[in-house]
């Protein structure tokens, strides 16, 4: 079964040795995204992790279709929070863009954990795991 790298210009280019996404066997895993502006490659929202939530989710979605799939066809959101304090936020803003991306009401599953993030500026980090067609 062959492995089909993901790469747009629509997402920010990865800094390290890995792939934006990659697809294989009918799923399609995002690596990890931050709030990066892919147009000016700088981190956007400092001490805003709404805004960087959106930004981040934004960049998720942008792989997503990239590679053959959507919001919609996500399974599960893995979100990396550096701070308890900013959960409220970050769902919020989450909300706002799964009610935006999502038409169905089948919602994906989402994990949510606290860590220490390689940026000091990011609040938030987003991954992903979707089906594609």
């Amino acid at each position: 079964m062959s492995t089909n790298i993901i790469r747009t210009a629509d997402a920010p280019a990865p800094a390290h040795t890995f792939s934006q996404g990659i697809k294989k066997r009918g799923m399609l895993q995002v690596s990890g995204q931050g709030p990066m502006d892919p147009a000016t490659n700088t981190y956007i929202g400092e001490g805003d992790v709404g805004a960087q939530t959106l930004r981040t989710l934004e960049n998720v979605k942008a792989i997503l279709v990239a590679g053959g799939s959507s919001v919609e066809d996500v399974l599960m959101f893995r979100v990396y929070l550096t701070n308890r304090e900013d959960f409220a936020a970050m769902n919020n803003a989450y909300g706002e863009f799964i009610t935006a991306n999502i038409s169905t009401g089948e919602l994906p599953c989402r994990t949510t954990v606290f860590v220490d993030l390689p940026h000091e500026v990011m609040l938030v980090e987003i991954d992903a795991l979707a089906v594609t067609g």
